[in-house]
C-alpha cells in the first residue's frame, strides 16, 4: 500500500488548476480528481509522472487515461450522487475511483483477465467497493441493467446497440467512436424508449474496445 503525502496532494492541486484552465468546470469532477491519489496506480519509480496530464502504460497493451480525458468524460456524464453507473473498461481502476467519489453505485467490467484481477486487488487494498465484473463490456452488463449513466473508456467502431438498450429513460452514454487511430467523443441521451439524441465533442485516442460489439480480440 502506498502513502499519500503532502507533496502528492500539492501535485493534485496543480493538476486540478491545469484541468480548470483547459475547460473542466464541474466542481464535483475537479474535487474527485483532487481526492483520488493517481500515483497509487503507478509503480513507485514513476510517481513523478502520475500528475502529468498524460496517459501512461499499465501493461497488457492498455493505458491509464490522461487526467483531462477522465475529467472530460466524467463531466459529460452529468453525474448525480444517486446515479447507477456502468463503466466499460475497468483498466487500472482510476476512472472507477473518480466515479466513486461522486456516486457509490458503480458497476465496472473489464475484458482483460490480468487487468481485472489486478484492479480487484487494488480495490480490496484500499477498501473500495465498486461492483466488479470480468467479461465482454461491449455488450454491457444486462443482468444489472438499466443504468442512469454508462461510460466507455475504450474506442469503439460504432455505438453498441446493447449499451443503448441498457440506459434508463433520460440516461446518458458517453463513448469514443471512430477508427483505431482516433475517435470522436459522443454523448448519447435516451430521450424516450426508442428515441435517442447524439452530441459530438472533440477527438481523442483510446485503446480499442474489444468484444462482440467492439473490435475483434485478434486486432490487438
Amino acid at each position: 500500500m502506498q502513502t499519500d503525502l503532502y507533496k502528492h496532494k500539492g501535485m493534485r492541486r496543480a493538476l486540478v488548476k491545469l484541468l480548470r484552465d483547459k475547460g473542466i468546470f464541474d466542481e464535483r469532477v475537479l474535487a474527485a480528481i483532487e481526492t483520488v491519489p493517481r500515483h497509487f496506480f503507478f509503480e513507485k519509480a514513476f510517481v513523478e509522472q502520475a500528475y502529468q496530464d498524460k496517459a501512461f502504460p499499465i501493461g497488457e497493451g492498455q493505458t491509464i487515461s490522461q487526467p483531462y480525458t477522465v475529467a472530460f468524460q466524467t463531466e459529460l456524464l452529468k453525474l448525480k450522487s444517486t446515479d447507477k453507473v456502468l463503466e466499460i473498461g475497468t483498466g487500472s481502476g482510476y476512472q472507477c475511483c473518480v466515479l466513486l467519489q461522486i456516486t457509490p453505485s458503480v458497476y465496472t467490467i473489464e475484458y482483460n483477465r490480468p487487468l481485472y484481477e489486478k484492479a480487484i486487488r487494488f480495490f480490496k487494498t484500499y477498501g473500495l467497493k465498486p461492483h466488479t465484473f470480468h467479461g465482454d463490456g461491449s455488450e454491457g452488463l444486462p443482468s444489472h441493467a438499466p443504468y442512469d449513466k454508462i461510460i466507455v473508456t475504450a474506442g469503439a467502431p460504432t455505438v453498441p446497440k446493447s449499451l443503448m438498450k441498457q440506459l434508463n429513460i433520460g440516461g446518458i452514454l458517453v463513448i469514443p467512436v471512430g477508427d483505431e487511430k482516433t475517435q470522436r467523443m459522443l454523448r448519447i441521451t435516451r430521450v424516450q424508449e426508442n428515441e435517442f439524441t447524439k452530441e459530438e465533442f472533440t477527438n481523442f485516442k483510446f485503446v480499442p474496445l474489444l468484444g462482440r460489439e467492439g473490435w475483434s480480440s485478434d486486432k490487438g
